[in-house]
């Protein structure tokens, strides 16, 4: 990996999409977003992308509250504070009033923490969305323990 200087860059719907679906260890794309940022290397190349969308839970959707639905890199350093602090910059810009992203137990946290967000919750492991009435595949990631954190205002 280069050690080149990242700046943000905008990206499209189907880049941002892509990218995730190529360099995400344990999802595939959102299915919607509002918007996408994306962090590139000095030659311009798309290194790393985050996706914001509204609340996958219900109850948080209350139209002043956006998520960090995915991010996804390539390895290089730093790449998910710069975006994290930069969705949080953009949302506040669009008006919204809260940003809120999920890890899973065993990722530390710290490009979070270092964008400065904070932990609000602990969510305990569940069975996964699926349910009779609504089927859904798995995708490697039920029964384990998440943590909600939130942008700092």
């Amino acid at each position: 990996m280069s050690n080149s200087r990242l700046h943000l860059v905008p990206v499209r719907s189907r880049e941002a999409k892509e990218f995730v679906r190529t360099w995400h260890r344990h999802h595939p794309p959102p299915v919607g977003q509002i918007f996408a940022v994306g962090a590139a290397d000095d030659a311009g190349t798309l290194r790393a992308v985050a996706v914001v969308g509204r609340p996958v839970a219900r109850h948080l959707d209350d139209g002043t509250t956006l998520e960090v639905t995915r991010t996804a890199t390539d390895g290089v350093r730093n790449a998910n504070s710069l975006l994290y602090g930069a969705a949080w910059r953009a949302a506040k810009a669009l008006g919204y009033r809260r940003l809120i992203t999920y890890t899973q137990a065993g990722e530390s946290g710290a490009s979070l923490r270092g964008a400065g967000w904070r932990l609000i919750a602990a969510r305990p492991p569940r069975r996964g969305w699926h349910a009779a009435s609504r089927p859904r595949p798995g995708h490697g990631n039920d029964h384990t323990a998440r943590f909600l954190w939130e942008a700092r205002p």
